[in-house]
């Protein structure tokens, strides 16, 4: 137990990093991350039976039981996993406590389906040595994407409006930020631990390093199943939204008017670029254009 919160509940679901981001919360002192306590098939992890002395079955019993052990764990700020499948019950009485940190761990969702399928086909959930690891690709099917697509959108709608409607606020992750030490002890300060990490957990790899298309058997297929759908109606859902860096080759500037043009698809382009033109007495193709960042600086 903390001085902020009573306890801690990471959302998440499969391949969107969770287990790295629990390894780095378990090096973090003071912090204690219970796996997935409310998977229905294991307690905590696949070869464990029990969790602070509460087995499965007094579990499957009595959900709050087992939360009321990680609340008064004397020694650490406790917590668990949950994924959208997991215990209902469970998911109920979390929400509705405000002394419960909410943590939303998410990934964009193509490329934590590319993962689990590739995680599949080659049985390897984890890596923690490279030289193990096992090539493989994804088949991607278009119903079966759109399904799983649906399926994490309409959790995060629920997470949100639950949320939204007790008045309590959680701490969003991307998948791209649990490469950052900063943002670690940025989420540790948020619960109320002293504890900080000098460095990120080195023992799990990434293991499909690879770009998208490379990691797909039928690239193809995707790319048709992927033009005919919503942006995975990321406006719903904005914490999906991928991270990305500025499209800085597109910008274009103007020769001495402190003026820089950062166009949009669908824009009047050509009618800006003549009149940034205009200003400075040069031709539209005289603009410095293509720029990287060091030169944007």
């Amino acid at each position: 137990m903390g001085d902020r919160f009573d306890y801690f509940v990471v959302f998440a679901e499969m391949r969107t990093g969770s287990n790295f981001l629990e390894s780095n919360l378990n090096a973090i002192e003071g912090l204690a991350c219970h796996g997935e306590a409310f998977n229905g098939h294991f307690i905590g992890y696949p070869n464990r039976t029990e969790i602070l002395g509460i087995t499965q079955d007094a579990r499957d019993d009595d959900p709050l039981c087992l939360i009321t052990a990680i609340r008064d764990e004397p020694k650490a700020l406790g917590g668990f996993r949950f994924f959208h499948n997991h215990d209902p019950r469970a998911l109920d009485i979390v929400l509705d406590d405000p002394g419960c940190a909410k943590i939303i761990l998410t990934r964009n969702p193509l490329d934590s389906y590319v993962s689990w399928k590739i995680a599949q086909t080659t049985g390897q959930w984890k890596l923690t040595d490279v030289k193990r690891r096992k090539d493989g690709k994804a088949a991607f099917d278009a119903d079966e994407f759109r399904a799983h697509v649906e399926e994490q959108q309409a959790f995060q709608v629920r997470l949100l409006n639950r949320l939204q409607c007790s008045g309590q606020v959680a701490f969003y992750l991307a998948y791209e930020d649990l490469q950052s030490v900063a943002v670690m002890n940025g989420l540790a300060d948020w619960l109320g631990v002293q504890g900080r990490l000098e460095a990120l957990d080195a023992r799990l790899k990434p293991q499909n390093p690879q770009p998208l298309t490379d990691k797909v058997a039928n690239p193809e297929m995707m790319a048709t199943a992927l033009a005919g759908m919503d942006r995975f109606n990321l406006s719903r859902t904005p914490n999906f939204e991928p991270r990305r860096g500025a499209v800085v080759p597109s910008y274009v500037a103007c020769v001495d008017t402190p003026l820089m043009f950062l166009p949009m698809q669908g824009g009047p382009q050509a009618e800006v670029l003549d009149w940034m033109a205009l200003l400075d007495g040069v031709g539209a193709g005289e603009m410095p254009r293509k720029m990287n960042q060091k030169q944007l600086r």
